[in-house]
């Protein structure tokens, strides 16, 4: 397809952040976008506060004749009822995926950050680096940044840096010159079933770059470091250990939970390299960060002033605010190997004791990683379950909240259960002391609860 064919484009699931994201760009490059979503949020009023209409409920009186195309999200069924409609007018469907891979067919210089676990963090680096050497690039990261004040930057140049995402095999559908894969770990079984179909999506991931581009790997993870074997591009290795070709030591934390690290390529001291995010899977997130912007030729000096002014991305252990003296703090977890991080970036913080607030995100997903969620929550001082985020789902599975409350005790640990989020910030305001520090934690409606907090602040 080209996409230059259509002018009125309909985005079923505009809210998304993807999505709300292509849809600004659509924007910026004079289509006219307008679209719908299940429920309001602040993704939809800030689509509307830039002039994009925003359709609350998906009904069959919302797509028109003068649509030309429908753009929907991969969460989307055949009998969604604008879906069913724009068959019936015979109007072109094309899937997020498949739409985004058109766009980057439009740039010569495509980079991908892909991976299980932190590609949110580490393309919004790799963009801060592009912008702080002026190489003006376009933009699509799945959070919003400071810098570029939303989740997308239309810029005029051939680099355009996005996220990878791998669910539904998205990332495949994408033309790209150079990407980064972080991990590979167990997640959305719902749709790849088990951990072998995972690795074989991201090994026909770096078997479609070219020659002439780069591919940085965690040397750490097996299945990540065996996709060498996998691609065109030239490898480059990122690792604790010095069989990495960069790597780092010397990992040190001040009281904010921030690392300082130094860095090393092919055995040699480069920097010495400040975060303002927490966590050392942020030192390696930035390390993979510096490999793929030296590609590229760009000053580790530079490289070093972007991630010092990188201070993170909205709902990556995000600050919310105070209750009772405690600092709240919102994070996007949602996958048991994430809670490990984000618990580790906090246990680094001074602090007195932890609370999270966690909100398990898909029946699918706690299903498949019951125990696993059990392990990580234990690490907190106290423990708040509430209502599962269904997302796509239906619960097929019968799984819910106390099978989590079960597994947590049986490790020794107590954990309560509230539905009403009032009620939970009721509970904590009885219970959370000065020093200590609250944690909202999942990928759904959690978020709600600590914007509810900071709403008090103000």
């Amino acid at each position: 397809m080209d996409i230059f064919d259509y002018k009125n484009i309909y985005m079923i699931g505009i809210g998304g952040i993807s999505m709300s994201g292509i849809a600004e760009i659509l924007k910026k490059w004079d289509y006219n976008v307008w679209g719908s979503d299940s429920a309001q949020s602040s993704q939809t009023d800030w689509l509307e506060s830039n002039g994009i209409k925003v359709n609350i409920g998906q009904k069959k009186e919302n797509i028109t004749p003068d649509i030309d195309l429908v753009v929907y999200t991969a969460a989307i069924k055949e009998d969604n009822p604008e879906i069913i409609a724009a068959k019936e007018l015979n109007i072109p469907l094309i899937e997020r995926g498949d739409f985004l891979g058109e766009i980057t067919k439009l740039f010569k210089d495509t980079i991908g950050i892909s991976g299980t676990h932190g590609k949110t963090s580490t393309s919004s680096m790799v963009a801060y680096s592009f912008l702080e050497a002026n190489m003006d690039p376009s933009i699509q990261v799945g959070a919003n940044l400071k810098i570029i004040n939303g989740n997308y930057r239309v810029g005029h140049s051939d680099y355009f840096i996005i996220e990878a995402c791998e669910y539904c095999d998205s990332f495949l559908k994408f033309k790209q010159r150079s990407a980064i894969v972080l991990n590979i770990d167990s997640d959305h079984l719902d749709y790849f079933k088990n951990i072998d179909n995972i690795t074989k999506s991201f090994e026909k991931y770096v078997s479609m770059l070219p020659e002439d581009g780069y591919l940085v790997l965690n040397r750490d993870d097996s299945r990540c470091y065996s996709l060498k074997d996998k691609t065109k591009a030239k490898v480059i290795t990122v690792g604790k250990e010095d069989n990495a070709d960069w790597y780092y030591n010397n990992v040190t934390f001040n009281d904010e939970g921030y690392p300082s690290y130094d860095a090393y390529h092919n055995g040699a001291f480069v920097k010495r390299i400040t975060l303002k995010v927490t966590g050392e899977h942020n030192v390696f997130n930035s390390l993979c960060c510096i490999a793929l912007c030296d590609a590229y030729n760009i000053n580790i000096d530079t490289i070093a002033q972007a991630l010092l002014k990188y201070d993170g991305a909205s709902r990556r252990l995000e600050y919310n605010g105070m209750l009772n003296g405690a600092r709240v703090f919102d994070d996007y977890g949602h996958h048991p190997t994430e809670i490990m991080a984000t618990y580790n970036g906090l246990r680094n913080m001074k602090h007195n004791e932890i609370w999270v607030v966690f909100e398990a995100h898909t029946y699918s997903r706690l299903n498949a990683h019951l125990k696993e969620f059990a392990q990580s929550l234990i690490n907190f001082d106290h423990i708040i379950l509430i209502d599962i985020y269904a997302a796509r789902e239906v619960n097929t599975y019968d799984i819910h909240e106390d099978d989590l409350i079960r597994e947590i005790n049986n490790l020794g640990k107590d954990a309560i259960h509230i539905s009403d989020y009032d009620e939970v910030i009721k509970y904590l305001e009885a219970h959370v002391k000065e020093g200590d520090i609250i944690l909202t934690l999942g990928a759904g409606n959690v978020t709600k609860i600590a914007n509810k907090i900071k709403k008090m602040n103000n």
